[in-house]
Order: C-alpha cells, then structure tokens, then sequence
C-alpha cells in the first residue's frame, strides 16, 4: 500500500501536511494541494532523507515493498511535529500495510528515534554488553553507528508551492471530470452542491473516497456521478455552542480528533465524557492515512453495522443531523440520530436527494458517565467484530439511574439500541443486582441467528454482556477517581563478537546493510511490475471458477468483446503443448471440463490495459452443474496412493504405554495462514519472435520450476525460456510453487497474441487462487510418569492439501520429523495422512511443516505438565534432548547447545517459562577488477544476495563495494533448486565459495609472480596472459521413513523463547509484555540480517498463533480476501519489551564460514505466546473452579481466548447445538 503527502494550504494557519493511500485517493480531488512521493524527499543520486537514511542504515528495510510507505509516514510526522513524542512514532506507523515477517518494526521506529535522540536499541535504557548501544567492549559489532546519521533540518524541506499559495485566496471553480463511465464534479459553494444534487438526486458525495473507492474496486459496484463537497467551507466549519461541538459533514476524522484533544484539555472532565469516548474510538479507527480523509458525515451516511462510531453518537444523547434539500420547501430540516435512523442494512431515513451539513457531538452533564468500547481480531487499525456507546445519567446527587442509553454495532444489520433493557434499569440504583438483570435482559434482547453473518456468534454475544461489566466497573472506577497509566516500548538486541584481529575489511560477522535498502527506502527500488511498460503491450486478468466443484457447462466471452481495448479471451484450447502441469501432474493450466476450487483459472481476458481487461473478465458468464464440495479435514477424503501416508516408528508404544503413570489423550487443530507478501504474484512474458523464445519476468523463488512449467505449456525446450528475477516484495514459500499458475497463463496467453503479457494479481485474487500454510489436525495419545517425564507418544497428522499434491507431501514429512520438537520421546508411533479437497491448493510456507508438528508436540506437553500439577518449565526440561541423544528419526545430535540457549534464555528474562537441494554461482571478475557475481538464489528481502557478496568479499579478499548481483536468471545459473527451507545461503553460499576459490587458484601463478600487486593487478595481468576470470560452483542427505533411517538434516538449529503476556479475560484480547529469545545461529554472516529474521520469523509467527485466521464458507468459498477481514500483526503487536540474543562461541562446521540457517527456525519461537496465553486461560479458568487441561486450537483469536475463559457470561450465552443450523464458516 502506497503512501503520498498531500500538503495544503489555509490562510488561517499553517501548511499541513498528511498522509493517504494512493490506491485509494481520487486524482481528481487533487486540486489544488501539493503531493510528495517517496522519491521526491531524497534519492541515491543526490542525498537520502534523514527519514530515508535511518531506515537503511538501522537494517529496518528487507524486502523493501513497504519501505517507502513507512518512510513517508514519518517524514509526514516530522513536517508536521519535528520533536515529535515515541507515542506520535507508534501512531504514525499505525495502519502501513507491511508483511510482519519481511520487516523489524522495532528498528523501524529505534531509527526513527534517533532523529530525535542519540539512543540505542533500547532508546537509551541500558548498556549491556553486547548491546548496539555500547561500543567500549573490543570485537562486540554495533548494528549501527548513530554519529553517521545526517542531522534533521527542517529548513532543508521542500516549500509549499508559492502558486498554490496564491490560489487559496481566490475564489475557485467548479471543477468537473468525465471518464469512460464515471463523472467527477467538485462544487465549491453550498448553493452549487444542492443544484447538482437537485439533478442528480443518485450521486454519491465523496469527501475521502475511503467507502466508495473499496466498494467500486471491489464490490464491482458503480456509480456514474460522484460530487465531492471537500472545499465547500460550511462542510468544513467548525463551531463551539453551548451545547456541544458542530462539525462540518466533510470535517475528517483527523480534523474531529484534532479539535476534540484541544476541547478535553481545555473542559472540566465531567463535560467530556462523549468527546473521551469518540476520542478513544478514533484512537483505534483505520490509520492515519485512512482518517486524514475519511469524513465524519461519510462515516454516519455509510451506515456500517460494525461502525465505530454510530454507537458512540446514537448513545450520547440527542444528536441532531441538519440536513439540506432542493426538493424541500423549506429547503432544510433537522433529523435525530435515534433507534429509527437506521432504517435497514447501509440504509438511513435520509432522502436520497438530502445532504448532511454537519454534526453536533454534546457536552456531557454533571452526573453523566460515557464510555465506549470495541473488539476487534486486532487492536489496531481494524474493522469492529462488536463496537458500542454507553452512557448513564444518575439522578441529581444519587446513584439512581434517571436516564439510560446502550448502543451496539455488530449486533444487528444496522446500529441497534437496547431499548427494552434500558427502560428496564431506569429508574434503578446502580447496584450488583441491576448489573445481574442487565446482563440477563442483553443476552435475550442482544441475541443472534447461530447463522448470522459474520459468524462468531457465541463470542459477539458473550462481548455485549462483558462490555455492559466494563461500563458498570468504569463508572465505579471513575466515580473513585481511580486511572492507569501507559508504558514505552523497549527492546534490545545481544550479538555476536567478530575474531580478533579480523580485517576491517573482511565483512563476514559483520552488520553490512542490506545491499538494496537505499534504494528501497527511495522508492527507487525495481519490482517486477515496475519494468517499463512495452509498445503494444497487453494485460492479463484471470477468470477463475466460483464454484468449489462443478462441471463447466459453458463459457461464454461475447459480452467481453464489447469492452473498449478487449483483444481476446485465451483458454485451454489455446495451450500450444501440455496444459496438465503442476508438481505432480495433476493440476491443469486452465480447467477444461471440471472445476476443482473456488479460484480454480478458467481462462484469462486480454485487454489493452488493466482497468479494460478487468471490466472485460467480470462479465464473462460460466455456466456450471454443481458437484458436492468437501473442504473440511473432518470429511476426509484421502487420496488412495499408498504415498499419501508416512509413518515414523520408534521402540515399542504399547510397552511404553503399560509402564506409564498417566495415559492423556486429545486432539488440536492449527489454521491455515497467508503468505501475505506485500509484492502479489506477478509476471512479464515477452515473446521473442523467434523459435518459440520468450523472456520471463516474474516474482518467483523457484526459476527453475517456473521455466521447466512455462516451456512444458508452450511446446518448447527449456533452452527457449529464460526465467529473469530481480527481487521480491516477500515470498515466504508462496512463490515457490504457486506462482507457476499465473506464469504459465501470462505465457500462454503471450504466445497466442505474440505480444507482451504482464498481470499482477489484486491481494483479492492472490489470496483466493494462491493458498497458504496447510491447516492441521493433530490427534495424540501420551504415555508419562507422575514426575512429567515421557514414556510413550501416540499421534496422527491430517493435513488438508486443497486440490493438488503440490508440496503438501513435502510437508507433512516436515511435520512428522518434528513431531518431537526438543523432547526425548523414546517410543514413538506416528502417521501423516495429507487430506485432499475443494480448496485451493496449500503449498509451502515458512517452516514447512515443522511448526504444525511442533505446536501439536507443545501441546500435549503443556496438557500433561497440568495433569502431573507440576510448572509446565521443569517438565519441559526434564525431557529435553542431551548431547549425543537420537532422534525419533535415529539421527544423532551433535553440537546440541540448546541447553545452553534454555539456560540464557531464562537468566535474561528472570524468569525462575520456556518451550522451545542443487544450488549454483557464477562470478565474472570484470578487467577493472570489480567483479558481477550471479547465484541459484533469488532475494525476496531475507538478505541472501547480501550475505552472498559477504561471502565473496572474504574468499576473495576484496571490498564488498567491488561486488555486484544484477539478478538470478536461468540462463546464467541453471536447474537451482528454490530459495525455500532456510538452506540458500548454505548451499549458494558455499557454490559462491567454490566459484571464488577456482579463480584464485588460477590467479595463484600470477599473484606468486607480483606478491605486492593490487587485485587489480593481478586481474589486468590475468587478463593479459587469456586467463579466465569467469568460473562456476557447484556445492549427502537422505532419508527412508519405511526403515527409518538416514540423515534428513545436515545439522540442526537451536533457539529459546520466553514470553509473558496479559489477557482481558472479558474481551479475549491479549497483550504482549515481554518477550525474551536466545538463537544459536552458529558464526553470523550478517548479524543484522539475521537479528531482522528472528524478529521477523518471530513476528510472523504471532500472526500464525494468535490472529491470522482463514474464513471458508460451507461451500468452499474464501471470505478472508483481503487486509480488511484478514489481519497480519501490526506494530502494536510487538511485545512491548523485547530482547534477541544471539548464542555466542558456537560455531557450525557443516556450512559456509561456520553459519547456520535462520530464516524459518525463529518462526515457532512465537508458540510461546500460544502457550502464555494458554497458562493465563488455565488461571482464570481455575478461578472459575475449572481445574482440567481444556482445548484451545491456533490460532488464539480473541473468539477462542475469550470463549475458553468459561465465565458466568459465557453460561448465559450458550451455543446453539451442532447440526441444528447452517454455520456461516467452517474449519477446513
């Protein structure tokens, strides 16, 4: 998501400066303000923004994709307060879209710090050893070095337009836009806006475009007129009364919030109760760049049923909405915003020809008591699940309610109040009793369809009863006078030391900065969709089924061809060879007679641009006869081949069993999980005319695959496809595979036309047709000794694949060689059936299936600690692996220090909790002596092609800035195996390792000839004497899970985590305290880099535990399509004290200069977030009387901490009985 600065200017004060989405904001409404991009605060060329600066030198940009939209977010800041205050850093970088696991959000804002201080990693709280701040101790590297950041100086910034200056003191013009099929008018007068709605009595009024952009974007809704009433000056008043605050309809959001602050400040509290609680709705509201624009009439006039802030204004009491009307004759009227306002779904009583001019929020009285709340999947920047306004009005000098009003959103089709329950406690005093009959009276009068949209039902009822405990203890709470304060984030890093006596020079162990993160930081960075378009280009959209299983009967593109730019429509039948592809042959390149999946591509629209081709695909009309879907794993339809099963069996279970204590049993499910990449799939074929040539440009971590599956489609050998890769806005696994089934269509549909091809899917359709991290079902039995200590395991692995083998395979053999996670289990009998089903296919995902099999490993090890009434951290050390111990697989374990990092790990957190392939390289060394180094890897922001050049630089003993990497191509480096599974900078690093010691060893002549020549010497020399300077590099495992032995690894990776979290046992929020990890990464190649992918493994593996959440319906279709349903961490959901330390002196002898991998193993290091919130569950539980181990599936939503945290509340709500209704979702 893409940010711009819009700057305008107002006579009566300063120019301000704020952000927006530029996906969003109409160019139209563009007029007469300044917009800033990213590239024009700073450049590589010239000089970098110290906004800019900070961001690549602190190692806070990895992929890149985000960067310029969280620069932009300071930089807004900074022009607007230049000292700004940590709590303005957090809310500035809230609502930017970024991958959690491509970025460290808290360097982000620690580099962000430093334009205001000289901090450190912990904003100058401490100085540890080995912290970045302290560079006293000799050989500890610092990440950065602060006194190299260019001071900010605010008069160095861009000025105001002096044109635009002058236009805000003259009268404007109406201003209108006419495209294909919408008009744009922007009146400037009151009088002009009430003519055009007097003659488009339809139009929509658009002020932030924040609802009806989504809506035509999207929703494939359309509306031919649209007047924005923006610049309209009595839409943007804003007037103090006696009785309130009057804002103009087209104040934003921002603006109300602004104003309301000064107001609080300045106004005795008992008269602030409203504004406080819109303030703290607001607080919580979209980000800054959505409230910069969005309007406070908009938001009323939307409607929403989950609105944020409909409640808060229909329970404050009378608010009056004036409104205008050409079609009046008294012109104006004046309406309440009561129970009859909203008069059904997204409808009000308001007249389509009426405008709002404005809204007055009230003072509060003397007696009077407000309060609002919302529950959201996420605490920041989220839609509602369930929002509500309350307030209270007590009898002169009593505690006797005289007035009383209960709003909800979420509850209904519109905003509801709960009339019957308020006339009920009028007139009551405000005692247990009425917070007893309240709650009884919301759980009949709040009730829900166990069908009802949105699902969650129980929790959504549940939250109308906690919400009412929470107003009645915040009155009590305010009536004592009784406020909590906030606290600051904290966070540190523990590093490595280099050798002593290590060359400057030598840069392996060294924080080296990510080689493109200057460049990402501009903007300047070169995506695959940023290549310059090509004369006669085309564009790409898919038609994809929407049925999950279904015969196709007919398809039907003739009312396509009308479309303006429409060239043609390409289906299976135009595939010149095979259209079977996929990894296991069993996946087409666009569905001839069936379909297996919602997403399942039919066949693709070519347009002359992205908007026609767009238009063109949404009305091609698909016939179907429908088939029954399954979706679920619960219906298992297991594919028949034999392979589809692996087991892993170990010593005798049944003996196990029998000389056990305890025998515990249970199952768990984990969710499935999106890649959420901000860069979506995307491809450029450009054919070459000749021999069946084509060049492809494509997002990919899997040239190889992508080539083989590109020329397989078209007819042709591989030799006539080259695969060219750049870089990556993120990968994750989802374009090791997946992203074949866009390129092949892209060159397809390219070889057809003979014309160049691009497409980049909208997130919408990448998250549909793309699929994700496998869900799982983990079924166990445990043997075990009163004192914790493990005998026997029993468990079953179900995993739902979708509809093709992809990689699932693959991963559930990951997952059973990890069933163990870190415990010595000595008998052991596993199976793993891979489901298959009408859901897009799941392929791989960061950790493969290691972190499914280990959180199910977590699981019954938390459970029995519990049975056994013994602390969950002795039991989990007192069956921890030794030094020289086999695994479940016979594999032996050597150079095991993952008692040393338990041991860290505790000591730092104090606390007295834990859990625990062919590659290639090429270098040509150029006459001038710098040297162009191509490798098998491709780079999607986990710095490999960094570490690369690091390697390089040290074998070849030059400095890193005489080392280049344009790109990974297949034409340079071929058959390389992906960059998946955390081994590329293993395996291309010791290929580059290789490549560098063949040209020093036919340099070594040459070098004994002139000892004190420079590189450069010697490779003129070489040269001279027709000495290559080009050479290749190329770098035994196996495993047989029928007889259970091999090597499936060739060394392991260690870490430790320790978290401490608090839970709101009302609500189901969590919040995350402290987080304390220990990683052995063996010797870094690049501290930084790896510091980043902990913490981003980390972060990423938050989302996967406790928020992501994929939404089917019955039928197989994907709700969760975007970031609107679907939530990613945010930068609040950093644990608000966090440390990494990197284990020290423990070098790995299997890999390139004694590193270790570490991009996947920190993922599950998140698990012991799971697990804290599962021990703060089992106390409040225990509160309750409820003494057993309980189930909790992953992930740990507010809806499942919430309905775990078994309550007198969640007794008056309960569940409708299963098969008596149809569930609006199901759990695949």
């Amino acid at each position: 998501m893409f940010k711009i600065v819009i700057s305008r200017s107002n006579p009566m004060v300063h120019t301000h400066h704020h952000t927006a989405n530029a996906c969003l904001f109409p160019v139209c409404a563009l007029h007469h303000v300044a917009v800033t991009t990213v590239e024009g605060i700073g450049n590589t060329k010239s000089r970098l923004h110290p906004a800019q600066e900070r961001i690549a030198k602190s190692h806070g940009s990895q992929c890149g994709f985000c960067t310029p939209g969280i620069v932009m977010s300071m930089y807004t800041l900074l022009r607007n307060k230049p000292e700004p205050k940590m709590e303005d850093i957090e809310d500035a970088f809230q609502g930017n879209t970024h991958s959690s696991a491509e970025m460290q959000p808290v360097l982000i804002a620690e580099a962000c710090l430093f334009l205001l201080q000289n901090g450190g990693c912990c904003g100058g709280k401490a100085n540890g050893p080995g912290c970045c701040m302290n560079g006293k101790e000799d050989n500890v590297v610092s990440l950065f070095n602060s006194s190299e950041f260019q001071p900010l100086d605010p008069t160095q910034e861009p000025i105001f337009p002096p044109e635009l200056m002058t236009q805000s003191n003259k009268q404007q013009k109406q201003l209108c836009f006419k495209g294909e099929r919408v008009m744009w008018i922007q009146p400037t007068t009151l009088k002009e806006l009430v003519a055009l709605k007097s003659q488009y009595p339809n139009a929509k009024l658009v002020v932030g475009n924040t609802e009806v952009g989504i809506e035509m974007r999207l929703k494939n809704m359309l509306y031919p007129v649209i007047i924005a009433p923006a610049w309209i000056s009595e839409m943007n008043a804003v007037q103090h009364t006696e009785t309130g605050v009057t804002f103009g309809a087209a104040c934003t959001l921002s603006s109300v919030e602004e104003v309301l602050r000064k107001v609080v400040a300045e106004l005795p509290p008992y008269k602030a109760e409203v504004f406080q609680a819109v303030l703290e709705q607001l607080r919580w509201f979209a980000g800054p760049q959505i409230r910069n624009v969005a309007a406070l009439g908009g938001n009323i006039m939307t409607a929403s049923p989950i609105s944020d802030l409909n409640p808060v204004l229909m329970a404050s009491g009378i608010i009056h909405l004036p409104l205008i009307s050409p079609c009046s004759t008294e012109g104006k009227r004046t309406i309440t915003m009561d129970e009859k306002f909203f008069t059904g779904y997204r409808k009000t009583i308001v007249k389509p020809e009426e405008i709002l001019l404005s809204v007055e929020i009230p003072y509060s009285k003397k007696g009077e008591y407000f309060s609002a709340f919302k529950q959201a999947s996420r605490r920041e920047d989220d839609i509602a699940i369930v929002t509500c306004g309350m307030r209270v009005l007590f009898q002169d000098g009593t505690n006797r309610v005289e007035e009383i009003k209960l709003s909800y959103g979420g509850m209904a089709p519109t905003t509801v109040l709960a009339l019957k329950t308020c006339k009920e406690l009028t007139g009551r005093d405000w005692n247990e009793k009425l917070l007893q009959d309240a709650c009884r009276l919301l759980a009949g009068e709040m009730d829900l369809s166990p069908s009802a949209p949105g699902g969650m039902v129980d929790f959504r009822r549940t939250l109308t009863l906690s919400f009412f405990f929470k107003f009645y203890l915040t009155v009590l709470q305010k009536l004592s006078k009784n406020y909590n304060g906030t606290e600051d984030l904290y966070s540190c890093v523990l590093l490595q030391e280099v050798p002593r006596g290590q060359a400057v020079e030598d840069m392996v162990g060294r924080p080296l900065m990510h080689v493109s993160a200057a460049k990402q930081a501009c903007g300047e960075a070169v995506y695959c969709d940023d290549i310059p378009h090509y004369e006669n280009e085309l564009y790409l959209t898919l038609v994809t089924s929407t049925k999950a299983h279904a015969k196709i009967l007919s398809v039907d593109a003739s009312e396509a061809q009308s479309v303006p730019g429409f060239v043609c429509f390409v289906s299976a039948k135009d595939v010149p060879g095979s259209n079977i592809t996929g990894i296991a042959n069993d996946e087409t390149v666009f569905a001839e007679d069936v379909v297996t999946c919602v997403g399942h591509i039919i066949g693709a629209v070519l347009a002359d641009t992205q908007e026609h081709s767009r238009r063109a695909a949404k009305v091609v009309k698909i016939k179907y006869e429908e088939l029954k879907p399954i979706v679920t794993i619960q219906v298992r339809w297991l594919r028949s081949a034999s392979a589809s099963i692996k087991r892993i069996n170990k010593g005798d279970v049944k003996k196990g069993f029998e000389e056990s204590d305890h025998i515990l049993e249970g199952e768990m499910y984990l969710g499935g999980q999106e890649h959420f990449y901000l860069e979506t799939h995307c491809t450029l074929a450009v054919p070459k005319g000749e021999d069946g040539e084509m060049e492809l440009f494509v997002s990919t971590q899997n040239p190889m695959k992508t080539q083989e599956f590109a020329a397989n489609a078209l007819g042709v050998p591989s030799n006539r496809i080259v695969v060219r890769v750049k870089r990556m806005g993120g990968g994750f696994g989802g374009k090791e595979t997946r992203n074949t089934i866009l390129t092949t269509a892209v060159a397809v549909a390219a070889f057809k036309t003979g014309r160049p091809v691009r497409c980049m899917l909208d997130r919408d359709e990448d998250m549909l047709i793309s699929g994700g991290r496998h869900p799982f079902l983990g079924r166990y039995k445990v043997g075990f000794m009163k004192n914790g200590k493990v005998k026997s395991l029993e468990v079953s692995y179900y995993g739902n694949g979708g509809n093709s083998v992809d990689l699932s395979y693959g991963v559930m053999d990951r997952a059973l060689l990890h069933l163990d996670n870190s415990y010595n289990i000595p008998n052991v009998s596993s199976v793993g059936i891979v489901c298959k089903t009408n859901l897009p296919s799941n392929t791989a995902f960061r950790g493969f299936g290691g972190p499914q099999g280990m959180m199910i490993a977590e699981c019954w090890m938390s459970d029995l600690a519990r049975k056994c009434g013994l602390p969950p951290e002795e039991v989990r050390k007192l069956n921890l692996y030794h030094e020289g111990d086999l695994t479940h697989f016979n594999q032996k374990l050597e150079g095991f220090t993952l008692r040393r990092c338990w041991d860290e790990c505790l000591s730092s957190s104090s606390y007295h909790v834990f859990w625990s392939c062919l590659a290639g390289a090429l270098v040509h060394v150029y006459t001038d002596g710098s040297v162009l180094l191509t490798h098998g890897g491709t780079e999607m922001g986990q710095g490999l092609h960094t570490k690369m050049i690091q390697v390089a630089s040290r074998s070849l003993g030059i400095p890193t800035s005489n080392i280049y990497i344009s790109e990974t191509s297949t034409n340079t480096v071929p058959n390389t195996s992906p960059t998946a599974a955390s081994v590329s900078a293993d395996i291309n690093g010791m290929a580059v390792h290789n490549a560098c010691q063949t040209i020093l060893k036919r340099l070594e002549p040459i070098k004994q000839s002139n000892p004190k020549g420079s590189w450069e010497d010697w490779i003129k020399a070489a040269y001279e004497n027709c000495v290559s300077l080009s050479a290749t590099g190329i770098p035994d495992l196996g495993y047989d899970f029928e007889k259970n032995e091999g090597k499936p690894f060739c060394y392991f990776s260690y870490g430790v985590a320790c978290s401490e979290v608090e839970i709101d046992c009302l609500t189901g929020d969590h919040k995350n305290i402290r987080t304390d990890i220990v990683m052995d990464v063996g010797t870094s190649l690049n501290p930084a880099i790896d510091i980043g992918q902990i913490e981003g493994a980390f972060v990423q593996g938050l989302g996967l535990f406790t928020m992501e959440e994929l939404r089917y319906s019955p039928e197989g279709n994907l709700y969760t399509r975007g970031p609107g349903m679907y939530k990613i961490p945010a930068f609040g959901d950093i644990p608000t004290e966090f440390y990494v330390s990197l284990l020290r002196d423990c070098p790995n002898s299997k890999a390139v200069y004694s590193s270790k991998a570490v991009g996947e193993p920190p993922l599950f290091l998140s698990a012991s977030v799971f697990y804290a919130i599962k021990d703060a569950i089992y106390s409040a539980r225990k509160d309750s009387g409820l003494t057993e181990p309980f189930r909790l599936d992953s992930p740990a939503t507010p809806e499942r901490i919430r309905n775990a945290c078994v309550d007198i509340f969640t007794k008056m709500c309960p569940s409708a009985e299963p098969g008596t209704f149809k569930p609006w979702s199901v759990r695949v």
